[in-house]
C-alpha cells in the first residue's frame, strides 16, 4: 500500500440511470495504464444527508486508490445533481447497478471492487447478485434499521467492517446476522468505533486495503 499516495483529481461524470442523470465523480490514480479492476462505492441513507461526499465512502475510495485501482462514487437519485427521487432502496439498487456498468464499459474492465456504508452496504449487497464483484465491502450495514435479508450470501470474498460502539446498528445484531451466511463474512470489528468512524478513518482504511489486496480466497 503507498503510505503517502497524492489522491487523484475528482472528475466530475454524469452517468445515464434508469431514473434519469446520476451525477458522480471518476477518481483513476493511474490514467495512464489499462486497470486490473475498477471499484464503485455507495453512499449512506439519501433520506438522512448521505451524499457521495461523505466521509466513509471518501475513505473506502481512498482504499482502492491506494491499490492503483479507479473509482466511482456517485450519487443515488434525487440526491445533489442525480435527478429522479428516493425509491426505497428498489431504485437505488438499480441507479448502483447501472453505475457498474458503466464503469467496466469506461475502463473496459470486467473485475470489480463493490462498496458502501450504511444504507450504501445494504444497496452494494442486493447489488452483487447481479454486479457478481471479485470482493465485496460493506461497512455498518444497517441490519437493525434497514432490511438487508434476503439476500444470498455473494459468492466473492466479503468483508463486514463494523464499529462496536455504533450507536444506529448494534454490533450484536451485525454479529448474528453475519453468522447466519454460510461461509460467514469476514468480520471485522473496531474497538470504540461509532457509526461514522469519527477519528478511525485511517484504521478504516488500512483495514479495507488489506482485505482487498488479499488472497482470492475467503
Amino acid at each position: 500500500m503507498t503510505e503517502h499516495l497524492r489522491p487523484p483529481v475528482p472528475r466530475p461524470i454524469v452517468i445515464e440511470g434508469p431514473a434519469g442523470s446520476i451525477e458522480g465523480r471518476l477518481e483513476d490514480p493511474a490514467e495512464d495504464r489499462q486497470p486490473g479492476v475498477v471499484g464503485v462505492v455507495c453512499h449512506p441513507h439519501p433520506l438522512h444527508g448521505g451524499t457521495m461526499q461523505n466521509k466513509v465512502v471518501h475513505t473506502l475510495a481512498r482504499a482502492m486508490h491506494e491499490l492503483g485501482t479507479p473509482t466511482v462514487r456517485f450519487n443515488f437519485r434525487g440526491v445533489g445533481g442525480s435527478e429522479g427521487a428516493y425509491a426505497d432502496g428498489d431504485g437505488e439498487l438499480q441507479d448502483a447497478l447501472a453505475v457498474v456498468a458503466w464503469a467496466r464499459r469506461r475502463w473496459r474492465c470486467e473485475r470489480l471492487w463493490l462498496a458502501g456504508f450504511s444504507f450504501g452496504a445494504a444497496v452494494a449487497l442486493h447489488a452483487a447478485a447481479t454486479a457478481r464483484p471479485d470482493r465485496l465491502v460493506t461497512v455498518a450495514p444497517p441490519v437493525s434499521r434497514l432490511q438487508v435479508m434476503p439476500a444470498s450470501r455473494p459468492g466473492c470474498p466479503w468483508l463486514v467492517l463494523h464499529g462496536d460502539l455504533d450507536e444506529l446498528v448494534p454490533v450484536a445484531s451485525v454479529k448474528s446476522w453475519v453468522a447466519g451466511f454460510e461461509p460467514p463474512a469476514q468480520l471485522r470489528i473496531l474497538a470504540g468505533a461509532e457509526h461514522f468512524f469519527h477519528g478511525r478513518l485511517g484504521e478504516l482504511r488500512e483495514v479495507v486495503a488489506s482485505f482487498l489486496a488479499g488472497p482470492a480466497a475467503d
